[in-house]
């Protein structure tokens, strides 16, 4: 664990070409996510979950429905690059997003929920791809092309980046 608060995991590291062990690994972090998120945050007061883990960061609680918000739009864009051709994606106001009500207000329990649902079923579409799956792709106007191997990383390590974060400010404040 780096002393990092912006980066507490350090930066993403993708990888186009995984083993079957790779993948089953990454499969299994996102399968075990919405699990260690409730663990993270059971117990904490209102106070603590509008705490932000770094100074100018989001609180716990936007963080948890970060990760909700992150994640639907992860299976969306699997979705698509399973069944279309290189489909280009539409990238989202992350930021603004965290602003809105239903990420700054609720209790997070409703996206814990929501997590443990769509992580069912990322982890069955992620279960039943074939080899040459793995290799189809989306386009991020931003960054690009992106096969399903990178795409597996890159969930695999927002979602422990983003636990890391929560961990860490519960750590240094003695929760």
């Amino acid at each position: 664990m780096s002393d990092d608060l912006k980066y507490p995991i350090g930066l993403c590291v993708t990888k186009k070409e995984l083993n079957g062990d790779e993948r089953t690994a990454l499969i299994g972090e996102i399968r075990s996510l919405p699990s260690k998120l409730r663990q993270a945050v059971s117990g904490l007061s209102k106070e603590q979950l509008d705490t932000p883990y770094r100074p100018g960061g989001w609180t716990v609680r936007q963080v948890v429905h970060h990760v909700g918000d992150s994640h639907m739009n992860s299976l969306i864009r699997l979705k698509l690059a399973l069944t279309e051709d290189n489909p280009v994606i539409k990238p989202y106001e992350e930021q603004l997003w965290a602003e809105l009500a239903d990420s700054a207000l609720p209790d997070p329990e409703i996206s814990l929920d929501l997590l443990e649902a769509l992580h069912v079923r990322f982890v069955l579409v992620l279960e039943s791809l074939s080899g040459d799956q793995w290799h189809r792709t989306y386009t991020h106007p931003a960054s690009g092309e992106t096969n399903l191997n990178e795409h597996l990383c890159t969930y695999a390590w927002h979602g422990n980046h983003h636990l890391a974060h929560i961990t860490t400010l519960k750590e240094r404040m003695g929760w």
